[in-house]
């Protein structure tokens, strides 16, 4: 399918990509890993590398019970799905990596929220450090807050998306506000009345509830975040990233995040990296916070992470999303399951960084799905994350 855009000198015009086109299906098949080529970016730099021991198992033929009694493979859903990355680590060993449809070891791909979980660790780290406390109002940090829909709201209810702020994230609708956050991010093209950049939309917005309700997800929480992140650090926040987790992680690659006409970065969504680094980050939620004996993050912020409010999230753990009734949202986290702790850090079009601590394995997807949220696929992986997971510690 990639061979399809962008190839000839100059490419046909039906095979070009645009700000119209490069979203969505079948484009996001060749842009979701060349994303350097269609928009800004900021790079996110490397330090140096943290080898990952290897144990290769061959698990294509691992059968994966669905709810219809059948079986199916894990080789032949991961072809039927538009994988493009997947990766199995297993108590600090990686057991499968595999690529498709021309992807390379070396490619970044677009990880969509995937790195709200990133931008939240964050946070855990500045907090560790004293320089953030979750109790506090988040216009104590930035105090252009304090004239919209985020006066009074504090950090901790930013992180678990429980702020009475109101924002649509539909994203079949243009008209809502996720709409309008692609459109000044520089993802889609601008209308007149757009405001200029992200942080300029984040102070329009209005509350519609009180702060403290129950859980929505509210992409926009995450570029706040980021904006608290720059201004207490005086840093940019993809300097602060490589300085804070991708150099102490051991991460083998550059990442970037897209920026918007400010040179703001998108964190609720533009990150992209290599597989292999996704899989980094997942192990140190598997590992305590640790990676090859360093210690990273503090193992009690990953304990918080691995449970939430499953009250304040039942409205959404009933719907046709998730479906799960011990799950809960927990500083940037989906908590799967509160009980076993364990956590995903989720994207649309079909991306996945799924921990189970108790197994000790962390499954990476990285995907370019035809549909933002298809419910069937997103179901059928976590079953097969399920099985891979009991399979590796039989």
């Amino acid at each position: 399918m990639t061979k399809d855009f962008m190839q000839g000198f100059p490419p046909p015009p039906d095979q070009r990509i645009d700000l119209e086109n490069w979203y969505d299906y079948p484009a996001n098949r060749w842009t979701y890993r060349s994303v350097r080529s269609v928009l800004p970016t900021r790079p996110v730099a490397a330090g140096r590398p943290i080898r990952l021991p290897r144990a290769e198992q061959r698990l294509e033929e691992l059968p994966l019970p669905l709810k219809d009694r059948r079986a199916e493979t894990l080789g032949a859903l991961l072809t039927a799905i538009q994988t493009d990355g997947f990766l199995v680590i297993h108590r600090g060993r990686i057991v499968f990596e595999r690529y498709y449809d021309g992807m390379d070891p070396r490619d970044q791909h677009l990880s969509q929220s995937v790195g709200k979980s990133f931008v939240g660790t964050l946070v855990g780290l500045l907090a560790d450090q004293g320089l953030l406390d979750l109790d506090r109002d988040v216009s104590d940090y930035v105090p252009e807050l304090s004239d919209c829909g985020y006066a009074g709201a504090t950090l901790r209810q930013v992180l678990d998306m429980r702020s009475g702020v109101k924002f649509g994230e539909d994203y079949a609708d243009p008209d809502c506000e996720v709409g309008q956050l692609d459109r000044v991010s520089g993802w889609k093209p601008r209308r007149p009345d757009d405001p200029g950049g992200i942080y300029d939309m984040i102070e329009t917005l209005e509350r519609d509830g009180p702060h403290g309700g129950p859980f929505r997800y509210r992409s926009i929480e995450t570029d706040l975040l980021a904006w608290v992140l720059e201004r207490v650090s005086g840093i940019g926040l993809a300097d602060l990233l490589s300085q804070q987790l991708w150099q102490p992680m051991g991460a083998e690659g550059e990442a970037c995040f897209t920026v918007d006409p400010a040179g703001t970065c998108l964190t609720s969504g533009g990150l992209c990296a290599r597989l292999r680094d996704y899989g980094r980050f997942g192990l140190l939620y598997c590992n305590e916070g640790a990676i090859a004996g360093r210690q990273v993050l503090p193992a009690s912020w990953v304990a918080a992470c691995r449970s939430g409010d499953v009250a304040a999230f039942a409205d959404y753990a009933n719907g046709a999303y998730l479906d799960l009734p011990k799950a809960a949202y927990s500083r940037q986290f989906w908590v799967l399951d509160s009980e076993a702790g364990v956590i995903a850090a989720l994207g649309i079009y079909g991306q996945m960084i799924y921990i189970d601590p108790r197994r000790e394995t962390v499954v990476t997807l990285l995907s370019s799905w035809p549909d933002a949220t298809d419910v069937g696929r997103r179901r059928a992986l976590f079953r097969a994350c399920e099985t891979i997971a009991a399979e590796l510690s039989a």
